[in-house]
């Protein structure tokens, strides 16, 4: 180890290295991978669980996840309750444009549309809702 290089331990999950010209580097990357690993497990798990039952799938799906996640992992970054907040409120708006895809894909899907055209299809509706909604909030009193 370099001179004026040290190694602590703070959680099983965590390594800092102080090493003056990477150790912090180091740190982000180690905490960004460990994000992204849980984050891909569940949705991993979703998708397994909807191979052996569609309903036990949709349930994982519906469960806001990735949301309460993402509200740890900001907490856990800055600390910043506003933040936490206005990202909780914000996702309340930005789901209501989400929520006709769940209802176009499958009836698309029956009327025997192939699924990519269906997902595309979903896909696009979602994006022009989103834009709509971007728009129109603010004009309603609801900051984003």
């Amino acid at each position: 180890m370099p001179a004026g290089s040290a190694v602590y331990e703070s959680d099983i999950a965590r390594v800092w290295i102080l090493d003056p010209a990477n150790g912090l580097r180091r740190t982000r990357m180690i905490y960004l991978i460990t994000k992204a690993l849980i984050s891909g497990v569940i949705i991993a798990a979703a998708s397994e669980a909807a191979k052996r039952s569609p309903t036990y799938g949709a349930l994982l799906v519906s469960l806001p996840l990735i949301s309460i996640l993402a509200m740890i992992w900001l907490w856990r970054d800055t600390g910043d309750n506003e933040r936490i907040a206005a990202l909780s409120e914000g996702t309340f708006w930005l789901v209501l444009p989400t929520l006709p895809m769940f209802l176009v894909l499958p009836a698309m899907l029956r009327n025997g549309f192939a699924f990519w055209t269906a997902l595309a299809a979903s896909c696009a509706l979602t994006l022009g809702l989103y834009l709509i909604a971007v728009w129109l909030l603010p004009k309603l009193g609801v900051s984003m």
